[in-house]
């Protein structure tokens, strides 16, 4: 089980550096950054923060694919993850279909478009010449130059039932929402487990899961109830727990700190 949180793109930029210290500085497993439209790039983050730090895993959840041709997506994660080995997780979603649409990018199907970009990703990420000519990917003989040595992990994020069990067939895991209870993680896992089993891969999907620290009134909740939380969801079979601070957080730094130090010691030692 690791534990992290999230440095969300409604601070500036030039916020992140600090940020990224505090993470690794009071012990954080990872930091996870947003491409919320239109306010911060994903990779340009994450690079930025790989080099800032020496052991923090950086995830980027969610990138829109409708925004990215899937082999611009390849050839990012392939340059990061050989710059940075093992440290970066990426999740790719269909994004928030208004500002698709915002942009001209909505597929009217994002269940097919997420078939056709993960499968290409995939085979693009395993150094695969690959030709596609699908409703949305269309690829004619591409070949990554500087394939990662080691594939890495693809999560996809998902909230409906057709996508979560999407994500079994062709993620390696599933990236899920702060408002899904632990109940509704379950669901995922067993929505997901046809399609994981069916694939023919090894071992158990990775589930993240995004949790809120804040209530409707956007205050900071107690730390014993963001605790009691965090191991429901580790005991509903989460992998990766990343707290996700409120809208108005501006001391991020000292939220980062409150996590290490008062949250991950009330972690059940039998769920890690």
């Amino acid at each position: 089980m690791s534990l992290g949180a999230i440095f969300r793109p409604q601070l500036p930029p030039e916020r992140l550096r600090n940020a990224v210290r505090a993470a690794e500085e009071t012990g954080l497993d990872e930091l996870w950054l947003w491409e919320d439209c239109f306010l911060e790039s994903g990779f340009s983050t994450a690079a930025a923060a790989l080099a800032w730090s020496e052991h923090l895993t950086v995830g980027i959840g969610l990138l829109p694919a409708p925004l990215r041709n899937v082999a611009i997506t390849a050839m990012e994660i392939a340059t990061l993850d050989r710059l940075f080995p093992g440290r970066l997780r990426v999740a790719v979603g269909h994004g928030v279909q208004e500002w698709m649409g915002q942009v001209g990018a909505r597929a009217p199907s994002p269940l097919s478009l997420m078939r056709e970009y993960q499968e290409a990703l995939r085979r693009l990420l395993a150094g695969d010449v690959v030709s596609t000519d699908g409703e949305y990917v269309h690829l004619d003989q591409v070949q990554l130059g500087w394939p990662p040595h080691r594939t890495p992990a693809i999560l996809m994020g998902a909230v409906g039932p057709k996508s979560m069990a999407l994500c079994g067939e062709v993620a390696d895991g599933i990236l899920i929402d702060s408002i899904t209870t632990a109940a509704g993680i379950a669901e995922a896992r067993a929505l997901m487990a046809p399609g994981w089993l069916a694939s023919g891969r090894s071992g158990v999907p990775i589930v993240a899961a995004y949790t809120r620290t804040y209530d409707e009134h956007d205050r900071e909740l107690p730390v014993d109830l963001v605790a009691r939380t965090v191991n429901e969801r580790i005991g509903a079979g989460v992998s990766s727990v990343i707290l996700q601070p409120s809208p108005t957080t501006t001391e991020i730094e000292s939220y980062f700190a409150v996590i290490a130090d008062e949250v991950r010691p009330r972690i059940h030692p039998s769920l890690i």
